[in-house]
């Protein structure tokens, strides 16, 4: 008897059998789905201790600069002078200080590059910029 074409070994198959890959990826995925809320409670870390002294606070000096030119150190107005012997007396006493610098948006360039020089002639070495994200716009529907 001869063998027919559904026992001819020698032709090579066309298709491969993925059920058992499917089989082992989706065991593998519910092991990790039940393992994930697990793992990073599971480990412990030793932390390092050192004796350094708590860190300090900088104190903050609020200055705003307004559109029209005006000075406001602390919410009160100040001349040129005035603010550069304010703020040189507080360095003297806290060290930290660091000066927030509110600038209205609208403000010159030159004015905002002269109070800087201000603060920098006043030993000023940490200066902060004052921001405000975005504010959404009402957009008309025309």
């Amino acid at each position: 008897m001869s063998a027919g074409p559904l026992n001819n070994h020698d032709e090579p198959l066309s298709e491969i059998n993925v059920t058992p890959l499917v089989d082992v990826m989706l065991v593998l995925l519910v092991i990790f789905i039940l393992l994930a809320p697990v793992l990073p409670q599971a480990l412990a870390v030793n932390l390092p201790q050192a004796a350094a002294p708590p860190m300090q606070v900088p104190q903050v000096a609020e200055l705003t600069l307004t559109a029209d030119g005006r000075l406001l150190l602390e919410q009160q107005p100040v001349s040129s002078e005035q603010l550069i012997t304010q703020l040189q007396a507080r360095l003297s006493s806290e060290p930290n200080l660091v000066v927030r610098f509110n600038a209205d948006a609208y403000t010159h360039y030159q004015d905002i590059a002269a109070t800087m020089s201000e603060l920098q002639q006043a030993g000023i070495g940490r200066l902060a910029f004052a921001t405000q994200p975005p504010q959404p716009s009402a957009t008309a529907n025309d």
